[in-house]
């Protein structure tokens, strides 16, 4: 295995964790919930009166931050190697299991490790150790 030095921005993803970090702090301060992706977007799904808004503004918020970030400098060249096929059945993956373990990457990883919550903890590990095994499969089993 080699590092792309040139490519190597430890300060760039520091900065980004602590933004998320400080986001999702100031979510749970401010509102009293919990900024999982999962749980937000599925909340407008099933929308209860009086709980909308936020939701709202939290997913257009997302989607509109490339649209800011372009204004600063230039998107990163987005390189998708897999079909179309593929991708809609890890999106299905991704989304049944997102319901089965009560969360996703975002809930369990960032805000439940925080709260010191055992099964998030437990669902993070299991996260970790699904992308080790899948990295691990697609390089050195599959050849891909």
């Amino acid at each position: 295995m080699t590092i792309d030095w040139a490519a190597f921005t430890p300060w760039s993803a520091l900065a980004g964790g602590v933004l998320i970090g400080l986001a999702a702090t100031l979510f749970i301060l401010l509102n009293g919930r919990i900024a999982g992706i999962s749980g937000i977007v599925g909340g407008l799904l099933n929308p209860t009166k009086g709980d909308i808004a936020w939701r709202l503004a939290f997913v257009l918020g997302m989607l509109l931050a490339p649209a800011a970030w372009v204004l600063f400098t230039q998107l990163p060249e987005i390189r998708i190697e897999a079909g179309y096929p593929l991708i809609v059945v890890a999106g299905l993956i991704v989304g049944i299991s997102t319901r089965y373990g009560a969360g996703c990457t975002s809930g369990h990883g960032v805000c439940g490790i925080s709260r010191l919550s055992p099964r998030s903890l437990v669902a993070t590990l299991a996260f970790m150790a699904t992308g080790f095994m899948t990295v691990f499969v697609a390089r050195h089993l599959i050849g891909a």
